[in-house]
């Protein structure tokens, strides 16, 4: 089992890395979060999870332990996959997902992609058993990009998670316009919320 990669990134994505370790690349599955934080030549550390399937080894990674551990929890509830897991974790912070679990919310997962109010509540259910909800950690910090860079790294992203590029670029022009040089977490974050509205 692999559990932690540390290297430098090769290439990014907006939805993974490739990291050169021992000479060798290896491509990690990430949030557009990370990816979008992270820059090509960076020496870069990450926890990882290795899920097997007959047909293939797939690698994601995660800045901390804790979207680790969470990624791997989501994954225990039946229907839940590591594609929507980390979807799960890309809209989400583990502080949000907690503190939806801890106040019964099901909007917030409503706003993932393949996530509807069936899903919502099962998921509202059996995480309530399996996550300390007292448990908070602060969220680290974006680095702030040129606009036109965040704008496209964000349609990116949220092409990445299932929504159409006309309702990602919609998403992100109307979001955009009502933000001050947002990070491109903040404008991922704020079209999210936008496109959680239109649903």
């Amino acid at each position: 089992m692999i559990t932690f990669i540390s290297g430098r990134v090769h290439s990014v994505r907006a939805d993974s890395l490739t990291i050169v370790t021992a000479g060798l690349g290896r491509r990690v599955h990430v949030t557009p979060q990370l990816a979008a934080d992270t820059r090509h030549g960076a020496e870069i550390d990450l926890h990882t999870v290795l899920v097997v399937r007959e047909d293939s080894l797939t690698l994601y990674g995660f800045a901390g332990e804790d979207e680790r551990d969470l990624f791997e929890t989501l994954q225990t509830i039946s229907g839940i996959g590591p594609r929507l897991a980390l979807a799960v974790l890309s809209v989400l912070s583990p502080d949000e997902l907690r503190a939806a679990i801890a106040s019964g919310d099901q909007v917030p997962l409503t706003k993932v992609p393949g996530v509807g109010k069936k899903v919502a509540a099962r998921l509202m259910l059996e995480l309530a058993g399996k996550i300390d909800t007292s448990v908070a950690r602060p969220a680290p910090g974006r680095a702030p990009a040129a606009p036109p860079a965040v704008a496209a790294q964000v349609v990116d992203a949220l092409v990445g998670l299932g929504w159409r590029q006309a309702q990602a670029e919609s998403a992100v022009e109307d979001t955009a316009a009502g933000l001050n040089d947002p990070t491109v977490s903040e404008l991922l974050k704020a079209a999210l919320r936008a496109l959680g509205a239109r649903a």
